[in-house]
């Protein structure tokens, strides 16, 4: 299934998709020039706010979030090759319990209140009792759940990564990680869509 255009000279077969961060970029179209520098400048190299392994870890947690076929394979590919198996793990744990984590909370947020005397009764293991360090669960968490956009889902998980320590500069960092993943994403994901 060809989900984004191939670039210029490419010559895998039609189904092929792109399979690393660089390879990537040369799939997004002119038209998301910004996105493609937002990518180069983002995801490709951790900033310095942020341990690799949390840069990556977020990375790979937004690549599971956004669910593309065009995308997800290349980021979480890159990611896992640079994450211990078990941080890895924690990463793809962390994004499989806030998927519906997400969906649970931010509906309850839609109806402000009146479901808050109710217990959610949803298992989080994940994210109550990790495997990984508190501050990069926390920080996988932000990401997923912004690219969700739960906002209480974020408030409680950013309140929590401050709590472990966490910068304002490095959350910054993973919003953008967020916004990134998802903005390639839907670039690819439509462009076969959308255009010619």
């Amino acid at each position: 299934m060809l989900v984004g255009r191939r670039p210029e000279g490419h010559s895998g077969p039609v189904d092929d998709a792109p399979r690393s961060l660089a390879e990537l970029a040369t799939w997004l179209p002119a038209y998301a020039a910004d996105t493609s520098r937002n990518l180069a400048a983002v995801l490709m190299t951790p900033g310095e706010h942020l341990a690799p392994q949390q840069h990556w870890g977020c990375v790979l947690a937004a690549a599971a979030a956004v669910r593309s076929p065009s995308t997800s394979p290349a980021l979480a590919g890159e990611a896992r090759a640079r994450l211990p198996r078990d941080l890895a793990d924690s990463a793809l744990a962390v994004a499989s319990v806030m998927a519906g984590h997400a969906v649970y909370f931010r509906a309850r947020h839609f109806l402000h209140g009146s479901y808050d005397d109710l217990r959610a009764g949803l298992r989080s293991s994940a994210t109550i009792a990790p495997t990984a360090p508190k501050a990069d669960v926390e920080l996988c968490c932000v990401v997923v759940a912004a690219v969700h956009g739960c906002e209480a889902c974020i408030g409680e998980h950013e309140a929590g990564a401050r709590g472990a320590g966490v910068t304002r500069e490095a959350m910054n960092d993973v919003l953008r990680i967020a916004a990134v993943v998802t903005a390639v994403a839907a670039t690819l994901d439509a462009d076969r869509l959308v255009t010619d």
